[in-house]
């Protein structure tokens, strides 16, 4: 039958009670801790011996010269078929096969799959779904106090690999609990947030590549203001001046490669778009300090209504 690697990761009260355990899927890392997890409870709880073998054709059957049971773990399913694990089937010991997927094993998942004696387990890179659960399931278990925002950079910015998200909740475990701020979280998890205003002068990218820069760059409900007074600076020059001369000469030294590109903005704006500026300066202000859990996603429509005003 077929078994949901979650259900393995997160259940304390998950007991291996099978014959076969195949484990596949194309995220390398899972599969080994699923596979750890199953060969520990069998050493724990059964005192068996964990024994790795490099294919099924290196399998001799040890009952009668040992008392304690084994659980045999095979990652070269080379010569693994039906008839293989029929002459198995009735040894003693488990068999945990850990094997990344390809066309070839369809077959044989599927034997996995219609036998009552058997799991397979599919392990695949973790997607948001499942990181709220393991990051609420390691909460949970260590006590430790996450404020809303660290939360949600935890969940956006780990890495999907399960070994490497693991290891920054581990590392997070180690903190002092007073230490546990968004520097920190940000240090730990390598987040590169300065440039924001890059964003600012990306506006005439497609909206894909905006969305991408956005989110690799604001984090938190400090970044969103960050971006929006550094925004507003530039589109008030914009409003405030009457031509391009006037502009030029606003325009901060410190900015003077990005010159030529702030003059293209300038140029593509006139009386109209200048109203329409001024009114989402105003509105997206407004809702920022009225509904700051929203903050978020406020800042990134405020970026792409800022193109939207520029290029129409």
């Amino acid at each position: 039958m077929k078994l949901q690697a979650l259900n393995i990761l997160l259940n304390d009260n998950f007991i291996p009670n099978k014959k076969f355990y195949f484990i596949s899927g194309n995220e390398h890392t899972l599969m080994e801790k699923i596979g750890d997890l199953i060969t520990r409870w069998y050493k724990d709880n059964e005192k068996a011996t964990i024994k790795n073998l490099n294919s099924i054709n290196d399998f001799v059957d040890e009952a009668e010269l040992f008392e304690n049971k084994s659980i045999y773990v095979i990652k070269n399913c080379k010569g693994l078929d039906e008839k293989s694990l029929e002459k198995i089937r009735h040894t003693s010991g488990s068999f945990v096969f850990i094997q990344e997927n390809s066309q070839k094993l369809k077959k044989l998942k599927n034997y996995f799959i219609n036998d009552k004696d058997s799991y397979l387990v599919d392990c695949y890179e973790l997607d948001r779904s499942s990181k709220i659960k393991i990051l609420n399931r390691f909460i949970n278990i260590s006590k430790i106090k996450i404020n809303q925002d660290i939360y949600w950079i935890l969940i956006d910015k780990l890495d999907n690999k399960y070994i490497f998200f693991e290891n920054c909740l581990n590392k997070i475990l180690e903190l002092n609990p007073k230490d546990i701020t968004i520097e920190n979280i940000k240090k730990i998890l390598t987040i590169d947030d300065s440039g924001k205003e890059k964003i600012f002068f990306n506006l005439l990218k497609k909206n894909k590549d905006i969305v991408e820069l956005y989110k690799d760059k604001i984090i938190t409900i400090s970044d969103v203001n960050d971006l929006y007074y550094y925004s507003r600076f530039h589109c008030q020059l914009i409003i405030d001046s009457e031509n391009e001369n006037q502009y030029n000469k606003k325009i901060p030294i410190y900015l003077f490669r990005e010159k030529n590109y702030l003059m293209d903005i300038y140029r593509k704006y006139n009386s109209r778009k200048k109203k329409l500026l001024l009114k989402l300066l105003l509105s997206t202000e407004h809702i920022l300090r009225k509904q700051s859990s929203l903050s978020l996603a406020v800042g990134m429509r405020f970026i792409l209504n800022i193109k939207k005003i520029t290029i129409s």
